[in-house]
C-alpha cells in the first residue's frame, strides 16, 4: 500500500462547522448536548447526516438495529469497504465531541477526497453506530454489539429505559429501523477516531493518540431491598436502610479498585434509592458498578471480590440483594498493521504522538472482533468528557482528522 503524499489536508473549517450545526441539535442546558439515543433530538441528528452523506454523493444504508451506513464506491467493485465512524448520540449532559467527531471527521474524510478528485480501490463507508452510550438503553455499544455477535437482536429490542419504553419500540417510533441484517456488512478495516475523554495527551503535549488497546469493562447492576420507614420515628436499630448498604458498597468498590492498582479503575456513577423522598429511609437502592482494566486478571478478580464482598455487606444490615451483569467486555488489543499504519500517518504528517491505551469503551471495541480495527485520538481539554464543558481545539480535531484520513486513504488504496 503506498502512503498518500502529506501535502493531502482535510478542511479544518468545514469539519468545525459541522461540528456547531450538529450541536444546534439536542441542546444541553450549559452548552453541550442531550441528545440520547432514540429520541426525537436523535432523529433529527440522522437526518442532517444522511443530508450531508447524500450531498457528498454518498448512498445511505440502514441495518435493522438503525445504524447508518453511507458508501462512497471505490473503483474495484469485489473490494472489501473501509469503514470509519463512531456515533452521534450523546449523554443527558454530554459534550459536543464525544462520538460527535469520530463521524462528522469520517464525512470531512470524504468531502475532502471529493475536493481532491481522490478515488480509492476500496469503497469507504463512514458509519453511525446506534446508541454506543448505553445511558438510556443499557448496555453501551448496544448495534456494535450485535452486529459483532455479541448480543441478540431480540434482545436488544426489549432493552428498556427508565421509562419502561423498549429499544424496538423506540427505534421503530422514530422511523429508523432499516432493512439490512445486522452484521450482514464485511469490512476490510474499521477506524474510529476520538476525543481521548482522559488526560494523557494534554499532559504530554501530544496531537495524537495511537490507540493500541482498550480497556475491558464490567457494569453490575445491584439492587438492594430493605424496608421504607419514616426516618424521624424510626429507632436506629430498627432500620433496614437500602442507602446505607449502598454507600457501604460504593466504598468497598472504591477499595477494591485501589487494591488492583495499577492499572484498574471502579465507581458508581448512577444511583437511585426509592421513594426518593427526604423523609422516608430508602427501602430500595439500585446503583451500577463499572469495573475496568486493560488487564482481564484484574478485571475478572475485582468482579469476584465484588460478588463476595457485597453479599456479606448486605447480610449484616439485613438487606436483600441482587447483582446483574448488565455490561462487559474484555480488554482489546487493536489490529497491529492498522496502529503501525496510524502512527506512520501522524509521523509523516508531522504531528507529536504517542501509543496510549482507551480508558473508555467504543464500537470499535467490538468491531476488532469480527474486522481488523484501530482508533484515533485527539486530547479533550483537562481530559474532561461526558460533560457539557467537554471542549477540544480546532486543530486538535484537524490533526486527528488528517490522520485518519491518511491512514483510511493508505488502506483504501488511492488509484487516482
Amino acid at each position: 500500500m503506498a502512503a498518500p503524499g502529506e501535502n493531502l489536508r482535510i478542511n479544518p473549517d468545514r469539519l468545525w462547522d459541522s461540528l456547531m450545526e450538529m450541536a444546534k441539535i439536542g441542546p444541553g442546558v450549559a452548552g453541550g448536548n442531550n441528545r440520547q439515543t432514540l429520541t426525537d433530538d436523535d432523529a433529527k441528528g440522522r437526518a442532517l447526516f444522511q443530508s450531508w452523506c447524500e450531498a457528498a454523493g454518498m448512498t445511505m444504508g440502514v441495518d435493522t438495529m438503525g445504524t447508518m451506513f453511507a458508501t462512497r464506491p471505490g473503483t474495484d467493485p469485489e473490494a472489501l469497504p473501509v469503514y470509519m465512524g463512531s456515533h452521534l448520540d450523546t449523554q443527558p449532559t454530554g459534550g459536543k465531541y464525544d462520538g460527535v467527531l469520530g463521524v462528522l471527521g469520517a464525512l470531512e474524510c470524504i468531502r475532502s477526497m471529493n475536493d481532491l478528485g481522490v478515488r480509492t480501490k476500496h469503497p469507504i463507508v463512514v458509519t453511525n453506530w446506534t446508541n454506543e452510550e448505553g445511558t438510556r438503553f443499557a448496555p453501551a455499544m448496544l448495534a456494535s454489539g450485535v452486529f459483532a455477535g455479541m448480543h441478540d437482536q431480540d434482545w436488544a429490542y426489549a432493552r428498556k429505559d427508565a421509562e419502561g419504553k423498549s429499544f424496538g419500540d423506540e427505534l421503530k417510533r422514530i422511523g429508523w429501523v432499516g432493512e439490512e441484517a445486522v452484521g450482514a456488512r464485511k469490512m476490510h478495516a474499521m477506524f474510529e477516531l476520538h476525543i481521548e475523554q482522559g488526560p494523557i495527551l494534554e499532559a504530554e503535549g501530544r496531537q495524537i493518540g495511537v490507540v493500541t488497546h482498550g480497556q475491558g469493562l464490567w457494569w453490575l447492576e445491584v439492587t438492594l431491598t430493605g424496608k421504607d420507614a419514616h426516618t424521624g420515628s424510626t429507632p436506629m436499630n430498627m432500620r433496614v436502610n437500602a442507602g446505607l448498604g449502598m454507600a457501604r458498597i460504593i466504598e468497598a468498590v472504591h477499595q477494591i479498585a485501589m487494591d488492583h492498582q495499577p492499572g484498574a479503575v471502579g465507581a458508581v456513577g448512577q444511583a437511585n434509592v426509592y421513594p426518593n423522598s427526604r423523609n422516608v429511609i430508602p427501602g430500595k437502592a439500585v446503583f451500577t458498578i463499572d469495573f475496568r482494566s486493560p488487564d482481564l486478571g484484574k478485571l475478572t478478580a475485582m468482579r469476584e471480590r465484588l460478588e463476595a464482598e457485597a453479599p456479606k455487606i448486605a447480610a449484616e444490615l439485613g438487606l436483600g440483594i441482587s447483582i446483574e451483569a448488565v455490561g462487559h467486555f474484555d480488554p482489546v488489543t487493536f489490529d497491529p498493521g492498522l496502529v503501525t499504519v496510524v502512527r506512520d500517518a501522524a509521523e509523516r504528517l508531522g504531528y507529536s504522538h504517542m501509543d496510549i491505551i482507551s480508558g473508555a469503551g467504543h464500537d470499535a471495541c467490538w468491531i476488532n472482533r469480527v474486522a481488523p480495527t484501530v482508533m484515533v485520538m485527539c486530547p479533550c481539554v483537562g481530559g474532561l468528557s461526558h460533560n457539557e464543558a467537554e471542549e477540544i481545539s480546532k486543530d486538535w480535531a484537524a490533526a486527528g482528522t488528517d490522520v485518519m484520513f491518511h491512514a483510511v486513504l493508505e488502506v483504501a488504496e488511492v488509484v487516482s
